[in-house]
């Protein structure tokens, strides 16, 4: 019964076209988009429709919310599940938006509690994601990022790559795989390389991957899918096992759309 009045809600919200300017702002700042085929942009542009419409947004810090911004992160949260089930994104009810970085507040000591190292002040937070909580993003770095994808960093990829790795409830790195040899080739992958980035980063050796990704295997798969999506020829070169494994989960081959679009179209 809950599927069928969802179905029934998504075609009202899809019997409106797709409005041009939202496809004018995706074309013009998502270099990926580029590279999708004609079915594969009316997939996402009705996944973004029904992404916006379903989800509750927060301007906050007297951000005013546009039209630009929602279509902006709608649209690279989309992408991640442009081959994916719809309701891969059913642990998202919430996005708060703030216009630049916060700062988190500093966590009290406990009555009984002894400080054994300094006190750490508050960080600035360009984005979290919550388990069974809502996503936040800082407007200024979505914007900076989705700009300039070479440099491997996408705040918004991020954030929702650790939504899809809660689906099963639990923050680990591994989000929900279909079958028990998947997760033996996900477990043997990533474990490998995520051992091999901590040791590096240990040494000071220089690394593909930010070095962020040696906190621990959440962030890890977090950082390996800003890469997958922004910096796919790079990574595929560099670690052709993870890459591959990226690819079995989201069903995408990022590179090959890059190599594809990049050669010359004959006659």
């Amino acid at each position: 019964m809950w599927n069928w009045f969802r179905d029934r809600r998504r075609k009202k919200i899809l019997v409106v076209s797709f409005p041009g300017e939202w496809e004018r702002r995706i074309q013009n700042n998502i270099p990926y988009y580029q590279y999708l085929n004609d079915e594969e942009k009316k997939r996402l542009q009705d996944l973004i429709q029904i992404f916006i419409a379903e989800k509750d947004w927060l301007g906050c810090d007297g951000l005013v919310l546009t039209d630009e911004i929602r279509v902006m992160i709608a649209a690279q949260a989309c992408l991640l599940i442009l081959a994916l089930p719809d309701d891969y994104y059913c642990n998202v009810k919430s996005i708060y938006v703030y216009p630049t970085t916060v700062l988190s507040p500093e966590r009290p000591m406990g009555f009984f509690e002894v400080s054994t190292a300094p006190v750490r002040g508050p960080m600035p937070i360009l984005g979290e994601a919550h388990h069974r909580g809502p996503v936040i993003l800082v407007w200024d770095v979505v914007k900076r990022e989705t700009r300039h994808p070479e440099h491997g960093h996408n705040v918004v990829y991020h954030e929702f790559a650790h939504k899809l790795d809660m689906l099963d409830n639990s923050a680990d790195g591994t989000p929900p795989l279909t079958t028990p040899e998947e997760y033996q080739r996900w477990s043997e992958v990533c474990s490998k390389e995520y051992l091999e980035l901590c040791d590096k980063v240990e040494h000071g050796q220089p690394t593909f991957f930010d070095s962020y990704a040696a906190t621990d295997e959440t962030e890890f798969f977090a950082v390996v899918t800003e890469y997958f999506f922004s910096k796919p020829e790079n990574m595929k070169h560099y670690h052709p096992e993870l890459y591959q494994v990226l690819q079995g989960f989201y069903r995408q081959d990022p590179a090959q759309k890059v190599l594809t679009h990049q050669l010359p179209q004959s006659n």
